[in-house]
C-alpha cells in the first residue's frame, strides 16, 4: 500500500511539471514586446488680435510663453479664430525664432475664443516605451520559448529618445512631388569615384614601436 501511495505521489508531481498553462500573448512571437507609445498633448494660448493685428505687447506674451514650454523641433503650432488669417504672419514671426512654421488646421479644443481675440494651440507629441525595464516574468523556465518580458525595451526605449518628430513613428511623411536626381545619385557617384582599397597595397600595421 505504501509503495502504491509513493508511486502516486510521484507520478502527481511529473504531471505538474509538465504543465505549462498557454500563453496568447505577444509573447510567442518575433515582435517586441515592448513598443513606443506615441501621446499628445494640446497647450492653449489666448491673445487680443483686434481686426488679426497683434499688439507688440500681445507678441511679447506669447513669447514669453513659447519660451516658457521650451517650444522647438517637434511642436507644432496652429492659429485659430475668426481673425485667424491677418495674425497668421505674426504668430509665424515669433514661432520662427524656434524654427517653426504655423501650421494649416489645428485640433479642437473646448471653449469659446472672446471676440477680438485669436488663439494660438502648441500640438506636442511625445514617445515613451511603459513599463520599461519590464523584468514581471523570470526567464526560466521557459517551456514554451517565449520572448522575455523585456524584450524590445532597450532598442524601442533608444528610439523613442532618439526619434526628433515623435509623428514619425505613427505616420510617415508626405512628399514634396519634386526631386533632384543628383542629391539621389550621390551616394552611388561617391562609391563610383572611390578607388579600390587593394589600389594602395596593404598597410603595414605593427604593435611594436619603431626601431625595436
Amino acid at each position: 500500500m505504501r509503495n502504491t501511495l509513493l508511486i502516486l505521489v510521484a507520478a502527481t508531481s511529473l504531471a505538474g511539471c509538465g504543465t505549462v498553462a498557454p500563453r496568447t500573448d505577444a509573447a510567442r512571437g518575433l515582435d517586441a514586446i515592448n513598443v513606443p507609445v506615441v501621446s499628445r498633448q494640446d497647450f492653449a494660448f489666448d491673445a487680443a488680435a483686434p481686426d488679426g493685428d497683434l499688439a507688440e505687447v500681445e507678441a511679447a506674451r506669447l513669447d514669453g510663453w513659447f519660451r516658457g514650454l521650451d517650444l522647438g523641433y517637434g511642436d507644432s503650432v496652429y492659429v485659430e479664430g475668426p481673425y485667424s488669417g491677418a495674425a497668421r504672419a505674426n504668430v509665424a514671426r515669433i514661432a520662427g525664432r524656434y524654427g517653426l512654421l504655423v501650421a494649416e488646421g489645428g485640433p479642437v479644443l473646448p471653449g469659446m475664443i472672446a471676440p477680438g481675440a485669436v488663439r494660438i494651440v502648441v500640438s506636442r507629441t511625445r514617445a515613451t516605451v511603459p513599463n520599461c525595464p519590464n523584468w514581471s516574468e523570470p526567464a526560466q523556465p521557459n517551456y514554451n520559448n517565449h520572448s522575455m518580458s523585456n524584450f524590445g525595451c532597450g532598442v524601442n526605449s533608444n528610439l523613442a529618445a532618439m526619434v526628433a518628430n515623435p509623428e514619425d513613428l505613427v505616420h510617415g511623411r508626405e512628399g514634396s512631388g519634386l526631386s533632384d536626381s543628383r542629391t539621389s545619385t550621390k551616394a552611388v557617384d561617391s562609391y563610383r569615384a572611390a578607388p579600390p582599397t587593394g589600389t594602395k597595397g596593404l598597410l603595414d600595421i605593427t604593435t611594436s614601436k619603431k626601431g625595436n
